[in-house]
């Protein structure tokens, strides 16, 4: 279908620079630890709150999307995340931790636009390609790589202050690209239905519970490690500021790229034997790290490995809605099953803060329940995989 790699472009290019303003307060939570004397508790809740907006907004704006189409959404979105990070640098320079915590909820609009993408790239491509494609638009994911290692130096190179215009200034100026460049879908059709109806209707397919539940585990721990590492990193390893940010920045590397990896392989086999995959390397993963491997290459070793499967399983799992949520529906469930994914980012660190063993510096409590969390996933995984085989 002719644009289909231009819209796909753009979209991945609004997706990764609203990820980057998503991420800002995350790189920047020891800074703001250090000038504002926030224990472990405070920290943990200041980097999970632009996590919540979103998250929860994916399901408002995913159904948006079924409405008024991609360019319209990533335009609106895309340009209205300026405001809340120009709010944000304005707390900071105040120095208030409560206007960080209510800036930081506002910025969680720019965290919305994934739900806004996978139906808007469904739309261009033929069920064979979609697990490919929506995994490469997933890869905008990798803004927050961007923002884990830019954002410390941008800080360093031109100033708090300037740092945060100029991820504004970026997000109006991919807010015009998009709005003049980006068409939507000549497949695409706008559904006019009502949006709570259409929330319903989506709450009652199964689809929508089973896929919230398993893209919560492998992207909420995507999230979690891309926010809380530069913390985790500080404290076990004793990394500063930039150096924590450039580590976290080739995690969420090495999760992007494996991201439309998931894609392309759920599109060859099958997307439950991916995740499955994924859910097992994760487990395992997540007790290594507990073991608190020493740097430089035995520790970046461990986190690469665990970026690379739950890299896999996100994208396995959006394989897995394209394929089996009613058409008229993607942009819905999408939003449902996102706002799951980001949620699953949203606990984890504030467990991660409360059950840091300080005599000890140790995470390993943490650790252990998402080796936990992981299996239970897998459990389920291979229970869906057999209903449906059992079905065929």
């Amino acid at each position: 279908m002719p644009g289909r790699g231009l819209n796909l472009g753009l979209a991945l290019l609004s997706f990764a620079i609203t990820f980057w303003a998503w991420n800002m307060i995350a790189p920047l939570a020891v800074h703001y630890a250090e000038e504002l004397g926030l224990d472990p508790t405070q920290q943990a809740m200041l980097i999970a709150t632009p996590v919540i907006v979103g998250s929860l907004g994916r399901i408002l704006t995913g159904a948006l999307t079924d409405r008024f189409g991609g360019r319209v959404m990533f335009t609106t979105l895309t340009a209205v995340s300026a405001v809340p990070v120009l709010l944000v640098m304005w707390a900071g320079d105040l120095g208030s931790y409560w206007l960080l915590i209510v800036f930081g909820f506002l910025l969680g609009i720019a965290g919305t636009t994934f739900a806004v993408g996978i139906p808007f790239v469904n739309a261009w491509y033929e069920p064979s390609r979609r697990g490919f494609a929506t995994g490469l638009f997933g890869a905008g994911m990798g803004g927050t790589a961007l923002s884990s290692f830019f954002t410390p130096r941008f800080v360093q190179w031109f100033g708090y202050e300037a740092t945060h215009v100029i991820i504004a200034v970026v997000l109006l100026v991919v807010a015009a690209l998009v709005w003049f460049m980006m068409r939507d879908s000549p497949a695409w059709k706008p559904n006019r239905d009502k949006v709570w109806p259409k929330l319903a209707a989506a709450g009652k397919l199964a689809v929508t519970w089973q896929m919230a539940f398993l893209y919560a585990v492998t992207f909420g721990g995507f999230v979690a490690f891309s926010t809380y590492l530069p913390t985790y990193l500080k404290a076990i390893y004793e990394y500063d500021l930039a150096d924590a940010g450039a580590r976290t920045a080739g995690f969420a590397i090495a999760a992007v790229v494996a991201r439309p990896i998931g894609g392309w392989l759920s599109d060859k086999i099958g997307p439950a034997k991916v995740l499955g995959v994924s859910l097992a390397g994760a487990a395992v993963m997540a007790i290594v790290i507990a073991l608190q491997p020493p740097p430089e290459f035995l520790a970046g070793l461990s986190f690469v490995l665990m970026a690379l499967f739950l890299g896999l399983g996100t994208g396995a799992v959006f394989t897995w809605v394209a394929q089996r949520a009613p058409a008229e529906r993607v942009g819905t469930v999408t939003g449902i099953v996102g706002a799951a994914g980001g949620l699953g980012g949203y606990f984890p660190p504030l467990v991660m803060g409360a059950t840091y063993n300080a005599e000890a510096n140790s995470y390993t409590i943490g650790l252990v329940l998402l080796c936990a969390t992981a299996i239970v996933a897998l459990a389920f995984t291979w229970f869906l995989a057999r209903r449906k085989q059992a079905e065929a």
